[in-house]
């Protein structure tokens, strides 16, 4: 692995991941015990393959949910929530060391009170570098190479009188990136986050993004996907990207709403890639696509149905690291 300057690729070597774990003072308090489940169920399965770091606002109650602590790291602290892809510190290689970066979390656009979450990371990680820019690590992409992708809804929500040119200076800035490609199209309905581009497309390698693709016409999203997949085939051809499709996951409902389900929220691990499947026929669509497209990684795929009830998914909850 050749590192070079910029945000660190996730498919790139981690050193462990970090998971906030939910606990009565969060949204998931109607059905607490389902969403505990859920994120013991992803934790034991990242630690089979790397340590995991779990924030917690009680660690004697979230140690009796793991008998067997190898590869865990208990740290107290109560956070609002619990999407740790937007709240955690960015690893970023910069002339040869690898540092943390903290940026501002807002609760994407002062949607919620996030004054715990935005706090948490100075407290976990005091000697990352503070970056006065308010950005979630789900917001941006990149291909390790110097590529940052991200969405335009994303960062103009975040920073409306800014032009274009301005944020993508500051992501340059902040992110040490070469270049910064916007996508101006694609939404998932039941998101909070104005199109972040982990629910959408990512890089799986330097020269490679996995999208959502879909194909039925009478689907809400149909017409804003397929802007952006044009989009992305403008981008493909200009950079000689490679694109891979992913299915459309089928509609998934909670109290009358739509929720954003997206096989885009997956996270990679050393060895493995942690797939998002709904109890849904197109997640063996999914996961047959994800074995084809990494052979040389075990594919696990975990039920994330409970997650998406508060409009987020396994790779929203979790956040990779690498120092």
């Amino acid at each position: 692995m050749n590192l070079q300057n910029g945000l660190i690729a996730e498919f790139y070597e981690q050193s462990f991941t970090q998971i906030i774990f939910p606990h009565a003072q969060t949204d998931w308090r109607p059905y607490l015990k389902e969403a505990q489940e859920t994120f013991v169920n992803i934790i034991n399965a990242i630690r089979k393959y790397q340590p995991c770091k779990i924030i917690c606002a009680d660690v004697h109650a979230v140690k009796k949910h793991f008998p067997d602590t190898h590869n865990l790291d208990f740290i107290a602290y109560r956070c609002d929530d619990t999407w740790a892809r937007d709240c955690s510190a960015l690893s970023l290689y910069n002339n040869g060391k690898k540092e943390l970066r903290n940026f501002t979390f807002n609760a994407w656009g002062n949607k919620f009170d996030a004054t715990r979450d935005n706090a948490m990371s100075a407290f976990v990680n005091p000697q990352a570098i503070v970056c006065n820019f308010i950005l979630e690590g789900g917001g941006v992409e990149s291909n390790g190479a110097g590529i940052i992708l991200t969405t335009r809804q994303t960062m103009h929500n975040r920073y409306p009188n800014l032009s274009k040119t301005e944020i993508t200076k500051l992501l340059q800035k902040f992110l040490l990136a070469k270049e910064v490609l916007f996508l101006e199209h694609g939404f998932l309905l039941g998101d909070d986050t104005d199109a972040h581009i982990d629910t959408l497309a990512r890089f799986v390698r330097e020269d490679t993004i996995m999208y959502v693709q879909c194909l039925d016409k009478n689907d809400a999203h149909y017409e804003a996907l397929a802007l952006m997949e044009n989009e992305l085939q403008t981008l493909a051809k200009h950079h000689q990207f490679q694109l891979i499709p992913l299915p459309m996951a089928d509609a998934v409902f909670f109290e009358g709403e739509r929720l954003p389900a997206t096989y885009a929220n997956f996270l990679f691990v050393n060895g493995a890639v942690l797939l998002p499947t709904y109890n849904v026929k197109s997640d063996a669509k999914a996961i047959s696509l994800f074995e084809k497209t990494f052979p040389n990684r075990d594919i696990i795929p975990l039920d994330c149905s409970i997650l998406i009830r508060q409009h987020g998914s396994l790779h929203c909850v979790s956040m990779n690291f690498s120092i």
